[in-house]
């Protein structure tokens, strides 16, 4: 019996964390909720993610949501995996750093982009401050990557960066500078972004059959 359960959406930023569990080499099961007929808003789903939102996974009883914070306790719980960086270790800042950049700022820089304010606002009221300035930063970490964000360490926040830089430069909303490119192209290598990647093709087929 597996202790891990993904609540699941494909494609979605949940495919994040099935890429994460992938890495992780620990059994899981996938519970899938098709988005387009309101799954996440039935009482069964909403009863485990008040929020409606897909990733949100189980173990051991546990309900953790959001996906930064479900690869960080995945990291964490499981060491033996070396995909964190544990406490007392002083790469754990740069760490926690990256894998809280991604959804604080490389997600809402990357959204207002796509769908633009009818006021400009300050750019003391954005947490990510402005769109270049987000680029030139990860342009400046993905092209130092030696071959990862950390070092030859692969980590969690690999995971969740290079996740995003991938969504975004497929749909167009991130431009495809060559240290991004590059930076993908090594993760993209990884077997278990493979493993994911053919798992979530497969469980869109089956949302779609359904």
């Amino acid at each position: 019996m597996t202790e891990i359960t993904l609540y699941h959406a494909s494609p979605s930023r949940s495919s994040i964390v099935l890429w994460m569990l992938e890495e992780l080499g620990q059994p899981y099961d996938v519970q899938l909720i098709n988005l387009q007929k309101g799954e996440n808003l039935s009482p069964q789903y909403l009863a485990i993610n008040p929020m409606g939102k897909v990733p949100t996974i189980k173990h051991r009883g546990v309900v953790i949501s959001e996906v930064s914070a479900i690869c960080t306790y995945l990291a964490d719980e499981f060491p033996e995996a070396k995909l964190n960086v544990p406490v007392g270790d002083p790469r754990r800042g740069p760490y926690l750093r990256w894998m809280f950049f991604g959804p604080s700022v490389i997600e809402p820089a990357v959204i207002d982009g796509r769908y633009p304010r009818k006021e400009e606002p300050r750019r003391a009221t954005l947490g990510y401050g402005d769109f270049d300035t987000v680029m030139n930063v990860l342009a400046q970490a993905t092209g130092a990557a030696n071959p990862y964000l950390l070092g030859e360490q692969f980590t969690a926040a690999d995971v969740v960066i290079g996740s995003q830089l991938r969504w975004g430069m497929m749909f167009g909303l991130i431009p495809q500078r060559p240290e991004f490119v590059a930076y993908v192209d090594r993760l993209n290598a990884r077997p278990a972004a493979q493993r994911a990647r053919e798992k979530d093709a497969d469980y869109q087929k089956q949302q779609e059959a359904q």
